[in-house]
């Protein structure tokens, strides 16, 4: 089977599958004998499940045989992000707490990965908890960007996107929750997208019960038309999940290849209070650009918010320390000193100091709705540099001093916490041959018009033609 099968997107893999030009065997086979060659050098996965593949892809070809379809990604072999609790499966969130954790049940997202009909190679490397922006665990080296294996791939799904820009999947199963999706897929060079809050349902973890009002799942993939189907597959409402929209999602594909002419949109590079590498803010400003070509109007408003860490911090902190807090406690030495910092930090945040930051997300709630009025998209640099050396957090970004926490990331975690759908697209390289992405930010609820506008730019300017050296 040739190489260069790896990065065939999902979607034409699915065609193969249904058409008999490659059985669901043959297509696990392939990926798994990538893994066990290129793994090693990246890390991308932590736990690879080569058994229970090669079950279910045994069941997935006699299912077909027997004039069964068992869903829009029948036999299309995918990574689920080790966030996610998979029955008999080791599911360790990163963390030594739960290194030999196998849990009896699967979470939502999982129930319906398998219900797509697609085959689960293994689980994709995290940072404990998901609570980095780059992804370094006590269970294994860090995992390495398949474009320069000295540098982080990002976080917090920064397994998925190595992966997928490595060919050891052809889709991921990801988490964002302050950027995990949009990080990973601007560094490595891949698409993701982060669905509107509410609309994937989240239940079935192992934490204490907490609000969790900012993270939701969503696709990685090579193509746009990839993510739009498995995010038809993942969303839908769950009376599990009390944070559910309870209306059913629009038809994705539908309108996936209308264009963007008379869209309106608003590009910043700063959103007013971020530092952007000039490198980066050069590229992805001639990225959306290209939206104009295409028949799209894009202006510059003055875009100035709040920087948002300072207030809103303190309740994703807060939030942390309800649902794994009790570790401080039980296994504070098994802990990770980032996570045990947040979790620290979480707990010293008073009952005053999370209301103000509730006052201050209600703010900035009305002031997107109101700029949303206006515009259809809003456009951003994913990310303020391309990918660093493995755990150097920038300190400087365009000759300017920066706080290394979250000056890197700087355009993310407000569009979690104000719930509003935003992707990733891969529009450029960096000088050193580091991918670069331009951030998408749609209305509440409008998936489909981010997933489209993605897709008029993929088919002006093609990503898939270049491929990571580590591949």
């Amino acid at each position: 089977m040739a190489n260069d099968l790896a990065f065939v997107p999902a979607y034409k893999l699915a065609d193969m599958v249904a058409q008999r030009q490659v059985s669901t065997v043959e297509l696990t086979e392939f990926y798994l004998r990538r893994i066990e060659a290129l793994n090693p050098k990246l890390n991308a996965y932590l736990t690879v499940t080569g058994d229970e593949a090669m079950a279910q892809a045994r069941a997935s070809d006699k299912a077909l045989s027997d004039g069964t379809k068992l869903g829009p990604l029948h036999g299309v072999p995918i990574s689920v992000k080790d966030l996610e609790m998979t029955a008999g499966i080791r599911s360790t969130l990163g963390s030594l707490v739960y290194k030999d954790h196998v849990p009896d049940w699967d979470s939502i997202v999982v129930e319906r990965v398998k219900q797509s009909g697609a085959i689960i190679l293994g689980k994709t490397n995290t940072p404990e908890f998901g609570m980095r922006g780059t992804t370094e665990n006590r269970l294994s080296d860090p995992c390495l960007n398949p474009w320069d294996i000295t540098r982080t791939p990002g976080g917090s799904s920064g397994g998925a996107g190595a992966a997928l820009a490595a060919g050891l999947c052809p889709l991921a199963c990801a988490t964002d929750a302050g950027g995990s999706i949009r990080i990973p897929a601007s560094f490595c060079g891949v698409y993701g997208i982060k669905p509107t809050l509410g609309r994937v349902p989240r239940h079935g973890g192992v934490s204490h019960p907490a609000p969790n009002p900012v993270a939701q799942s969503g696709p990685m993939s090579l193509t746009v038309r990839d993510a739009a189907i498995f995010l038809q597959a993942l969303a839908g409402p769950d009376s599990r999940d009390v944070n559910t929209i309870k209306q059913q999602p629009p038809d994705y594909l539908a309108g996936l290849e209308s264009g963007v002419r008379g869209l309106r949109m608003a590009w910043s590079s700063t959103l007013g209070y971020a530092t952007v590498d000039t490198e980066v803010e050069k590229i992805s400003s001639q990225a959306a650009r290209v939206f104009e070509e295409l028949g799209a109007t894009v202006d510059e408003p003055s875009v100035i918010l709040e920087e948002p860490f300072s207030q809103l911090g303190p309740i994703a902190s807060a939030n942390s320390h309800a649902s794994y807090g009790h570790f401080l406690d039980k296994r504070a030495d098994d802990l990770t000193d980032y996570a045990r910092a947040r979790l620290q930090g979480g707990r010293e945040v008073t009952g005053l100091i999370y209301a103000r930051g509730l006052r201050a997300l209600e703010l900035l709630k009305f002031q997107m709705a109101t700029f949303f009025e206006d515009y259809d998209l809003l456009l951003t640099p994913t990310m303020a540099v391309p990918a660093f050396p493995v755990d150097q957090y920038p300190a400087t970004i365009a000759g300017r001093s920066v706080v290394p926490d979250w000056a890197f990331n700087p355009y993310n975690f407000v569009f979690n916490m104000t719930g509003q759908p935003a992707a990733s697209i891969p529009c450029g390289f960096s000088s050193e041959g580091l991918p670069i992405g331009l951030h998408v930010v749609g209305r509440m609820g409008d998936e489909a018009t981010v997933l489209r506008a993605s897709a008029a730019f993929e088919g002006a300017h093609p990503w898939s033609g270049r491929v990571a050296p580590v591949s």
